[in-house]
Order: structure tokens, then C-alpha cells, then sequence
């Protein structure tokens, strides 16, 4: 199955035999128990995105070319079949495990290792620190944090304003792993999207969280979430970063939300909240170089990758 390039046929063969080798591909799938196993979402993932991407569209492309069309069809019904099935398990997978985050029985450690049961992933690897790169990690959490459709955007972004872009779930629990937040901190995520970062650092610690989000829609979105898993602790404001007040927080986490004059303001009124108590500002994205320049901020030198976490502390 996985030894095949997606979407690719060999035109060099007979379309019987491009036919039985899919029609083998999808029972290959179908008879494998171990993809009908909860814990093995990863191998789960791998087949539905196989029989998707490879096989219908394979089904798909032949229907166009070849006079076999009844058989192809019946191999089409069947590989949709086989996906539904597979697809229909991860949903009550999800259904289960947010039920039980509701009742509040993963939280800190038990929910890292409750992810760490379905997803092997390793926060040291380098693969994605030219851009951000999303993984079955991300497919996981999406579909765990899942409730409503997305919603559509209501307003313009102003100049300064970046587009959304959810922050790769890997780099949250990267940014839990090297913030040390202890109980007595308050987590602010400038540019909260549909609130997943501000969710799963409450979810990793259990601390409080705070999202600002500009886009009322998103915000909207975030704060259904929040109260569909019962997480009291994680809140989202709908302001104007520039206007909001972070007069609780303790730590302030950016995936460059906005640029230039826009985040110059913002790092000013951090700035002043850091004369109050200690602060830390985390970063991804191009954002890490503005945020290097300020002098009040003490960081471990820079290199010269974009996409690598940076924890920057005040004096």
C-alpha cells in the first residue's frame, strides 16, 4: 500500500491490471485489524489519507479513461466504505476523549501522555524550522478541540495585521516544555485564532489562559470551544491587541499576529508591564527578529532559523 506514490498510475499498464492492483489495495486496508484499534490513530491516518489521495483519486481518473466504468465504480463504493468505517472510529475516538476532558480527567501530564498514546512525536526533531509544518499531531488536536465549522472572517485585517495561522500544535507543547510556567502564572496568546494554543496550554499545565483575538468570529469560535471541553480557566477577549489590558499576564506568546508600527505598540505596553513584574515573550515566526532588537529583553542568541520557538525575559 504505502509503497506506491499517491495519485500516481502507471500508464504502462493494462487498466486490468491498474484495477486489480487497487481493488488489492483496498482489502489490503480492509483486513488489517490493527487500523480498527483506537490507539493506532498515526496508521489510521496513513490509510484513509491513502485511500483518498491515492486510491479514489486513482478510481476518479480512470472513470475518464477506460470502459470499465460499473467495475470501477463498485471499487469506488467499496474504497469510500472502507474510509467511512476508518473515519467513523476516529470519530468516537474524539467523541470519548472529550467527554472525559469535560469531567476534567486529563489535565497537565495525564494529557500529555493521553496524546503521547496516539501520536509519536518528538520536540527536538528539526524537520520543520524553515516553515511551520503541520503534522498528524495538528490532525489529532484539530479534530479533539472540533466542534462547530469554521468560521468565515467578518473583518478586514488592518495593514499591520497578519492572516491567521493556526500555531503548529508540536511548538505549543514545545513552548510548555521550555516556558516553566508554574500555577501562579497567567498565559496570554496575542492573535488567539480559533484559540487551540491558548486551549492546550491550559490542557498541558493547567494554568490560566487568555487569547486576544481581533476577528470576533474567531473569537467567538474559540470560546465555544473552551466551554464544549469545560476549560473555566481559558478565556478570549475580542480587542485590539493594541488596546487590550495585560495587566494579569506573566507570560505573552506571539505567532506574528501583526508587524512594524502595530507590533512596536504592542512591545511598548508590554514593555510597561514588565517595569511592574517579571514578564516572558514567546515567539514564532518573522516576529523573533523585531522582538530580538528590544533591549529590555534578555534571550539566548539567534540563528538564523525563522520557525524555531524563542523565549525572550525581561530584565
Amino acid at each position: 500500500m504505502t509503497n506506491k506514490e499517491p495519485g500516481i498510475i502507471n500508464c504502462d499498464l493494462p487498466a486490468t491490471v491498474v484495477i486489480a492492483e487497487i481493488q488489492s489495495d483496498i482489502e489490503e486496508i480492509a483486513e488489517n485489524s490493527l487500523l480498527y484499534e483506537e490507539r493506532n490513530f498515526d496508521k489510521r491516518m496513513e490509510a484513509i489519507d491513502f485511500i483518498g489521495f491515492h486510491v479514489i483519486d486513482q478510481i476518479e481518473a480512470l472513470l475518464q479513461t477506460t470502459l470499465q466504468q460499473n467495475e470501477l465504480l463498485l471499487l469506488k463504493h467499496r474504497a469510500e466504505k472502507v474510509k467511512a468505517g476508518l473515519e467513523e472510529i476516529d470519530t468516537n475516538l474524539f467523541q470519548g476523549l472529550q467527554e472525559k476532558i469535560r469531567k476534567a480527567r486529563y489535565t497537565g501530564k495525564e494529557f500529555k501522555n493521553l496524546v503521547k498514546e496516539y501520536i509519536d512525536f518528538n520536540l527536538a526533531s528539526n524537520e520543520y524550522q524553515d516553515e511551520p509544518g503541520y503534522d498528524n499531531l495538528d490532525i489529532f488536536i484539530n479534530s479533539l478541540f472540533s466542534f462547530h465549522a469554521m468560521p468565515e472572517q467578518t473583518k478586514d485585517l488592518e495593514p499591520e495585521m497578519v492572516f491567521y495561522q493556526k500555531t503548529p500544535a508540536r511548538i505549543v507543547f514545545e513552548l510548555v516544555e521550555k516556558a516553566n510556567l508554574t500555577k501562579e502564572d497567567i498565559f496570554f496568546d496575542l492573535g488567539s485564532g480559533l484559540g487551540q494554543a491558548a486551549v492546550l496550554v491550559n490542557l498541558l499545565t493547567g494554568v490560566t489562559a487568555k487569547g486576544v483575538e481581533f476577528e470576533p468570529s474567531f473569537c467567538d469560535y474559540a470560546r465555544a470551544c473552551a466551554a464544549e471541553l469545560n476549560l473555566p480557566n481559558v478565556t478570549f477577549i475580542n480587542v485590539d491587541a493594541r488596546k487590550a489590558d495585560y495587566s494579569e499576564g506573566t507570560i505573552f506568546f506571539m505567532y506574528t499576529p501583526f508587524k512594524g508600527e502595530m507590533l512596536q505598540e504592542v512591545l511598548a505596553a508590554l514593555r510597561n508591564e514588565s517595569l511592574l513584574r517579571k514578564i516572558k515573550i514567546i515567539t514564532y515566526g518573522p516576529c523573533t527578529s523585531e522582538v530580538a532588537l528590544q533591549s529590555w529583553l534578555d534571550f539566548a542568541p539567534l540563528d538564523n532559523k525563522v520557525y524555531k520557538l524563542c523565549v525572550f525575559s525581561s530584565f
